[in-house]
């Protein structure tokens, strides 16, 4: 499932990735959330795409939407800007096989930076540092993560589905109420885009704080685990934003031409942790 709000410049690289795969998803479902660009078009020019709208504006909505509209047992949810290597449903299978996990999500390899061999070794130090330190309390990332659908079908009606929180870390912790089963898998990898640091400094790290803040409004103690991630977040802010907006895609590198006389390569995004209605 992928939900979708004008991602023309992303959508494309997504879906070729899905239609690379070793092992055929069983569906495909685009949630359009009231694009004003390409982005249906694009997603129509896949025959096996199963295109759905949500009309209420907010990923919250357009996930429920395509999770509900999703047949599978197995629930995977990927971002548009989400590409997955080609074992990538295959390793999803082979995570069910065990029979008490309910839900995963997976580690990360960031796109449209110079350095990402160092992004992607700090991110992964700290999510596998996150899953010692929660324990029960795992999270899960919507940009790559599934879940049994006897799982969704279960934890929905108990979701917040309010704004000022992370969507998928809510369904971990109501999922984990339920006693439901969720886990990180660093074997689960997709390639993302890293354009989410490429917005000013307040909004970004009142965007790193939600993850806390999520866990603080469920009153959850492990909360305290969080905030040394929003501590390399405001010391890594410039030299990371500086390195994506150097980052020359033909060059694979980075490029002071790039950075001072070129335009980003990607377009930043709304923050999804905000309703817009």
């Amino acid at each position: 499932m992928i939900p979708v709000y004008n991602e023309a410049q992303e959508l494309a690289a997504c879906l070729d990735a899905v239609a690379r795969q070793s092992v055929a998803p069983y569906e495909v479902v685009v949630v359009d959330n009231n694009s004003t660009d390409d982005s249906t078009a694009i997603a129509r020019s896949y025959d096996f795409v199963k295109l759905v709208r949500e009309p209420k504006q907010g990923v919250v909505y357009a996930r429920s939407t395509g999770f509900n509209a999703a047949t599978g047992e197995i629930i995977a949810r990927i971002d548009a800007d989400t590409t997955v290597p080609t074992d990538w449903v295959s390793t999803v299978q082979s995570l069910f096989e065990d029979v008490t996990l309910d839900a995963v999500s997976g580690s990360a390899e960031y796109t449209n930076v110079a350095c990402s061999t160092f992004f992607n070794g700090v991110d992964l130090f700290f999510r596998r540092r996150l899953e010692r330190q929660l324990k029960n309390r795992v999270y899960l990332w919507g940009s790559n993560m599934a879940m049994r659908r006897s799982a969704w079908q279960q934890v929905e009606p108990v979701l917040c589905n309010r704004a000022g929180i992370h969507e998928d870390f809510d369904i971990a912790i109501h999922l984990q109420e339920l006693g439901g089963r969720v886990a990180f898998a660093q074997e689960l990898q997709a390639q993302v885009s890293s354009r989410r640091i490429d917005v000013d400094f307040v909004s970004f790290i009142k965007y790193a704080l939600v993850s806390p803040n999520t866990y603080a409004q469920h009153r959850i103690k492990q909360r305290i685990y969080m905030y040394e991630v929003v501590a390399v977040c405001i010391l890594g802010y410039v030299p990371a934003r500086l390195l994506h907006r150097g980052y020359d895609p033909v060059r694979q590198q980075f490029s002071v031409t790039q950075l001072l006389f070129c335009r980003p390569t990607s377009v930043a995004r709304p923050d999804p942790t905000v309703h817009v209605a």
